[in-house]
């Protein structure tokens, strides 16, 4: 084992869409775990919009990286060393231990991960906060009834395809948004949405889902915001429910987009659109988890993953995917299981 420790650092506050100039690769030696503590070699990295949000030092609900501080989010890794009695050697575990080969942690929110049960990538992914993601706010407050119009922005994205999927086992008609051809065809050929068009050759998107949803729309699960989300209002139904739970279309604006004001559709439709945190449903993370295991156990549950290679890949891989090339869940892989 190498005794260096390569880590992706802030350089600078993004201006629009991050650069790779914004990210630093640095070296450091390998920290050694105190009393308590364990050592963990990252193997796999998420990368997910949220971080984004981190790079900004405006008010938001978590605290930003602050310059020169190794870039957050969550990695599936192996426990090199323990001296924390709950974890041993070779325990595979997941938590927020950062962009780095390797983290010290004394083990709050990190959680053990069963490899016999999928592979361990996807305790990122379909296994991790995208699937318990789609999952609470799907069902939670998203509440799609048998029969019901769900559409869903952002729809080959780790959150998004998920969502789509778990409507489908719940008996409702799904329509995606996505970006490409390619991504397009994902959703109707492999995840077997009812419906899909992509925004980027589309030129009316309220007409478009006029023409994909005749009954109007039930559901809607935001990921993106902006434009798509203006065109979904004016085709709620009675009773409908919008989640909101990305808004990746405004993350890296210069200056705020101006756009309809739409809230008038709420009064007019009784209608209900509610944001959330995954981190409010923690004490039922237990409950996803099994749910969405059993659904891909019995392949009713799909997934994706897009797979950069290495620590000083993770910047290119994030800019990449804040401009959808991916389709489904990003990931770097940072070190052989």
């Amino acid at each position: 084992m190498s005794n260096i420790n390569r880590q992706i650092t802030l350089a600078s506050r993004p201006v629009g869409y991050p650069k790779v100039s914004d990210f630093k690769l640095v070296e450091s030696p390998i920290p050694t775990p105190k009393a308590g503590e364990i050592l963990v070699r990252a193997i796999y990295l998420s990368l997910d919009p949220y971080q984004r949000g981190r790079m900004s030092d405006a008010p938001s609900y978590a605290r930003p990286v602050q310059i020169g501080e190794v870039m957050t989010g969550e990695i599936v890794g192996k426990v090199m060393v323990s001296q924390h009695p709950e974890f041993k050697e070779g325990d595979i575990v997941a938590g927020l231990l950062g962009w780095q080969e390797y983290a010290v942690s004394d083990g709050t929110g990190v959680r053990k991960i069963d490899p016999t049960l999928a592979p361990i990538s996807t305790a990122l992914g379909v296994l991790g906060m995208p699937g318990m993601t789609a999952y609470f706010g799907l069902l939670d407050l998203g509440k799609p009834q048998p029969g019901e119009t769900v559409v869903v922005s952002g729809a080959a994205g780790a959150v998004g395809s998920i969502v789509g999927q778990i409507a489908k086992i719940k008996g409702c008609r799904v329509v995606g948004i996505a970006g490409g051809e390619r991504k397009v065809n994902y959703l109707l050929k492999e995840l077997g949405f009812d419906a899909a068009f992509d925004y980027k050759t589309v030129q009316n998107y309220g007409q478009k889902l006029k023409e994909l949803c005749p009954a109007g729309i039930d559901v809607y699960f935001d990921n993106v915001g902006g434009s798509i989300t203006d065109a979904v209002f004016p085709l709620i139904n009675i009773k409908a429910r919008v989640v909101i739970c990305g808004q990746i279309s405004q993350y890296n604006l210069e200056k705020p987009e101006l756009g309809p004001r739409c809230l008038r559709y709420l009064i007019m439709k009784r209608a209900r659109v509610e944001g959330f945190l995954i981190f409010d449903y923690a004490s039922r993370y237990k409950e996803a988890l099994q749910q969405l295991a059993e659904w891909v156990k019995t392949g009713k549950l799909m997934y994706h993953e897009d797979i950069a290679e290495g620590i000083e890949n993770a910047p290119e891989a994030f800019i990449g995917m804040l401009k959808g090339r991916n389709i489904g869940k990003q990931l770097v892989k940072i070190s052989e299981p």
